[in-house]
């Protein structure tokens, strides 16, 4: 099961367009396949832009390539939030939406709490296996996914990269794009 799992994005995926530098926090896995949300790359859009029934700015993230139209979310506040999607015993997905406008219009949820996605990232049955056969992707099996996983912070896949050290320290201080190096 991999479920509430890290994925860190190997170096070598550096010319792929979405998964470059990412970090894929793993929420969903059927007979279907994998659903994740990518947690370090923001969007330029706030929810101000996407729901104007707010009064609090959050930032969007890019979930990745799937539905980039549809808006998602994770928190850590089940209790607030029916309908919910259990990740991890700290963190879930999804639920009611209507009642997520009204508790953070009423200041019930504030942004350590809660994050927004537009799109998801999503795996046909047996590929996201088959890319981390492939050494596409680094598992981390982190105690501290929810704080991983509502950080605002950009640089989650440099620190993972500098806390594995070896080879992968000259990757965490390349440029993101290796033509400006």
């Amino acid at each position: 099961m991999k479920i509430g799992k890290l994925l860190y994005a190997e170096p070598t995926l550096n010319n792929d367009i979405n998964f470059n530098r990412s970090v894929v926090l793993l929420v969903e896995e059927n007979k279907l396949g994998t659903v994740g949300f990518i947690l370090n790359k923001k969007t330029v859009y706030s929810t101000l832009d996407l729901v104007p029934e707010l009064n609090q700015n959050f930032i969007i993230y890019n979930g990745g390539p799937v539905e980039k139209d549809n808006l998602y979310f994770i928190h850590n506040i089940p209790e607030l939030i029916n309908n919910s999607i259990k990740i991890t015993d700290t963190l879930y997905w999804g639920g009611d939406f209507s009642s997520v406008v009204r508790l953070i219009n009423e200041k019930k949820i504030d942004k350590s709490q809660i994050k927004f996605f537009l799109g998801y990232s999503g795996w046909n049955s047996n590929q996201l296996n088959e890319e981390i056969e492939e050494k596409a992707w680094i598992i981390d099996n982190a105690n501290e996914i929810e704080n991983l996983a509502l950080n605002t912070k950009k640089n989650i896949w440099k620190n993972k990269l500098i806390s594995l050290g070896g080879e992968y320290l000259i990757w965490s201080n390349s440029p993101e794009n290796p033509q400006h190096n």
